[in-house]
């Protein structure tokens, strides 16, 4: 028996395997390893044949290792270097994918090695039933020529994840009595149909603004007959990007028979404001919004728990994410993180705000967005009004191509605002300025001083924006905040960064503390968004915090800080194209060694001789946010109450994971240790936590931790 529900029912192993093995087949057809992944299902479970797991399942016995033994029928029959990636996939599709080792590793080591070596419980009978898969490609897939070993370790997560997602997906079936629930949402050329009518509105255009807003989407529909492969859209502020970005997408996916539509955005702001957009064209049921940093914890256990069966796996026409879910689900080991990878493939992978990917990860998010557009069927898309030059970084084989070609015409059209440097403000100074202003957003680079500038500001109109709310609870606020700016009302906003890129609202007057050039170009598109007032009243005023901040800032921030000086001595202006490439040309030759700072791209290509790869490790070292969160559902609304009520009585879901979303807060460990060592805190699933004491969210502030045990939330 491979499943047991409930004390009489029970799924054979045969059935299970067979049934796994056809659904990873399916899934990996994009990836041209079809043959791979069925005999990964086939053999995946083959442990279970044992006495001692029908015992584990009969009579509750000690928990058994059924992983290993399909990794070791598999290596003894096939002796190629396919056989050992396979192998990966199979001793690790419960307990993540492992290290390699070494070959001097002992039976007693958690690597693939030792995994090899370990006596496993007597399987043979299952030989009998299940067939060892003869014909299979003798040699891995075609390998780059850059970096053999990163390639053929990205495709044994791909490998792992068709397997893993299958895995999930017949016992979930199994345990629901029902077929597997795959897919949510209308075909691609019904989506286009939607958005084709939503854009007819928009011609014939009614002004010179629209007009180049139509010649922008007209670029974009061109370009999405090209040959799939790597391009760049390099649009100001303004220019309608999103929709255009869409178009593309969705036709070029048409064109090409590819799956989905995939947004990587880097701020959770962005995503609320993006899927909205997306949602009130394509219908809320063709868009999956997935911020959540909820990712369960993998162990070495018999079976999934019910919260990893409800794990994300993307099975949708249009999927809006994060740079966090998306980069650290293509280096994670774990199967619940991993089962969504293959639904990648054949994509048309969207990056808004490219110059927010990771810097010290850049150089293996470069090599993960090659392999996807090289070796997965994807087309990729880096989008931004401040393109940061990464040309260079890219194979000769996989450049980008531009959609607009004529980016410095767009850029003097698009000009809204002069960015000004004002020097030193106090806090006191700066709460005086904003005061003075009716309209005025004012951006900082840390929590602690947009709390203590919100509580100097008058009541009447002033607003705080940081990640410590909720997403709806964000999304409330700037509805307000719209609403005011509309009809003239005072309005102040004081924010952390996460309003500066792309969030949709429009300032006569910004002030932003000093930081990289992205960073101030991105906080200019906040200032006189729709161009409706002169280019000389519309100021966005670059002020020098006081020491207590700025001691604080870390090296990240520090170095575009300097570079953004230098440049400022030699650009007349800061916000022209060139003012851009000249910023990031010089960040990233001061940056280079830093560009890959835990050494991922070098790791993989030392295991390129033996197939021996760190997964585990590059896993455990690969985090984007460096200092760990923890998710925190916040249940005020009667929806958030409803979803802890149900999750508390073990309902898990992958749509009622999707809503907590939306109600959740991500804490760093201080702030969670604060609160949980309080007893605010209950645990609900494996990272996910709801708070029990409402006092310690604030409709103005949002999650507070001022608690006697512990540190206080804005340090």
């Amino acid at each position: 028996m491979a499943h047991k529900k409930g004390e009489d029912t029970f799924q054979t192993v045969s059935e299970h395997l067979h049934n796994v093995a056809r659904l990873a087949a399916g899934f990996a057809a994009p990836l041209s390893a079809g043959e791979c992944a069925f005999c990964c299902g086939i053999l995946h479970d083959l442990g279970k044949y044992s006495e001692e797991f029908r015992h584990r399942i009969l009579d509750n016995g000690p928990r058994v290792d059924h992983s290993t033994a399909g990794a070791q029928a598999l290596c003894g029959v096939m002796k190629n270097g396919l056989a050992r990636l396979m192998a990966y996939c199979i001793a690790g599709h419960h307990s993540g994918l492992p290290d390699g080792g070494t070959n001097a590793d002992t039976a007693a080591a958690p690597t693939l090695m030792g995994r090899l070596k370990k006596t496993v419980p007597d399987y043979s009978v299952g030989l009998q039933e299940v067939s060892i898969p003869s014909v299979l490609p003798k040699n891995p897939p075609p390998l780059s020529s850059v970096n053999d070993g990163f390639t053929a370790a990205f495709f044994t997560r791909m490998l792992y994840s068709c397997l893993v997602d299958a895995d999930f997906l017949d016992t979930e079936a199994f345990m629901a009595d029902q077929p597997p629930q795959r897919g949510m949402g209308e075909p691609l050329p019904d989506l286009w149909r939607k958005l084709a009518q939503h854009l007819q509105t928009f011609y014939p255009p009614k002004s010179p603004l629209n007009q180049k807003r139509c010649d922008i989407l007209d670029d974009c529909q061109r370009a999405a007959e090209e040959a799939p492969g790597l391009f760049s859209l390099t649009v100001p502020t303004g220019g309608g990007k999103t929709l255009s970005s869409l178009a593309f997408a969705l036709k070029h996916a048409i064109r090409h028979g590819m799956q989905r539509v995939i947004y990587v955005i880097p701020y959770t702001s962005i995503i609320e404001q993006t899927a909205q957009v997306f949602r009130d064209i394509l219908g809320d049921e063709n868009v999956l919004e997935h911020h959540s940093n909820v990712c369960f914890r993998q162990r070495e256990e018999d079976e999934v728990t019910p919260a990893e069966l409800a794990s994300e796996n993307w099975d949708a026409p249009v999927v809006v994410t994060t740079n966090v879910q998306f980069f650290e689900s293509l280096f994670s080991n774990r199967s619940s993180r991993c089962r969504k990878l293959h639904n990648i493939a054949r994509s048309v992978v969207i990056f808004d705000e490219a110059q927010m990917l990771p810097r010290d990860y850049l150089l293996p998010c470069v090599g993960a967005i090659t392999e996807l557009c090289v070796n997965c069927g994807c087309t990729a898309v880096l989008c931004t009004a401040t393109q940061p030059a990464l040309d260079p970084f890219f194979p000769d084989s996989c450049r980008p191509r531009e959609i607009c070609q004529n980016t410095d015409a767009l850029y003097r059209f698009f000009r809204r605002t002069q960015l000004l440097s004002v020097g030193d403000r106090t806090d006191a100074q700066l709460a005086a300025e904003l005061a003075e202003a009716p309209q005025v957003l004012c951006i900082v680079n840390s929590r602690a001083q947009a709390q203590n500038l919100y509580q100097l500001l008058p009541p009447e109109g002033r607003f705080h924006l940081s990640t410590l709310l909720y997403p709806n609870h964000r999304k409330r606020i700037l509805k307000a905040v719209r609403k005011r700016l509309k009809e003239g009302l005072p309005c102040r906003v004081v924010s952390t960064s996460l309003i500066e890129a792309g969030v949709d609202v429009d300032f006569p007057l910004v002030y932003r503390s000093e930081a990289g050039l992205d960073s101030d170009i991105q906080a200019a598109g906040r200032c006189n968004r729709e161009g409706n007032r002169p280019l000389e009243e519309s100021l966005v005023k670059l002020f020098v915090p006081e020491e207590r901040y700025r001691k604080h800032f870390p090296a990240a921030l520090r170095t575009p800080l300097e570079v953004a000086r230098l440049v400022a001595a030699r650009q007349e202006d800061l916000a022209s194209p060139q003012a851009i490439h000249d910023y990031f040309s010089q960040l990233f030759y001061l940056q280079r060694p830093m560009l890959d700072r835990k050494g991922i791209l070098p790791s993989f290509e030392r295991g390129a001789r033996n197939l021996l790869f760190p997964f585990a490790q590059v896993a455990a070292e690969f985090h984007l946010i460096e200092s760990p969160t923890q998710t925190i559902l916040i249940p005020l609304e009667e929806e958030a109450a409803q979803l802890a009520e149900d999750l508390q009585l073990g309902f898990f879901s992958r749509e009622r994971l999707r809503k907590a979303g939306l109600y959740s807060v991500n804490v760093y460990q201080n702030q969670f240790r604060a609160l949980w060592d309080s007893g605010k805190l209950e645990l609900l699933a494996d990272d996910l936590y709801l708070l029990n004491d409402l006092d310690c969210y604030s409709e103005e502030m949002g999650l507070t931790a001022n608690v006697e045990t512990g540190d206080a939330l804005f340090a």
